[in-house]
């Protein structure tokens, strides 16, 4: 009795591992979309000339630091009026389109 039940045991779990985990077959086999892709060839950056900005880009990047350096200088001028203006000193400050100018500021002081 003892030798059947285990000969029932060992062949539940043989089917069950045969279903599961497949030993050979067209089953076992990978897909072909799961082969990994062979990598592009390497091509050394030294193979071509260095390509730079053109003569009209450089401009405009120096064009456009003038600009932000100008916008700095004057956010500084503010910050600096502001920190006056925190102490109690009157720091003559100006900006374009001003319904004053900076004489005039002087002239009523």
């Amino acid at each position: 009795m003892r030798h059947s039940i285990a000969r029932a045991i060992s062949a539940c779990l043989r089917t069950l591992l045969s279903l599961a985990l497949p030993a050979t077959g067209r089953r076992r086999k990978h897909p072909a979309a799961a082969l990994p892709v062979p990598p592009e060839p390497y091509v050394s950056p030294w193979s071509r000339p260095w390509t730079g900005p053109t003569k009209e880009e450089a401009a405009e990047i120096f064009r456009r630091q003038a600009e932000e350096d100008a916008l700095r200088e004057l956010q500084g001028e503010r910050r600096r009026a502001a920190a006056y203006a925190t102490l109690g000193v009157d720091y003559p400050y100006t900006y374009d389109g001003a319904p004053f100018g900076a004489a005039d500021f002087r002239a009523s002081a």
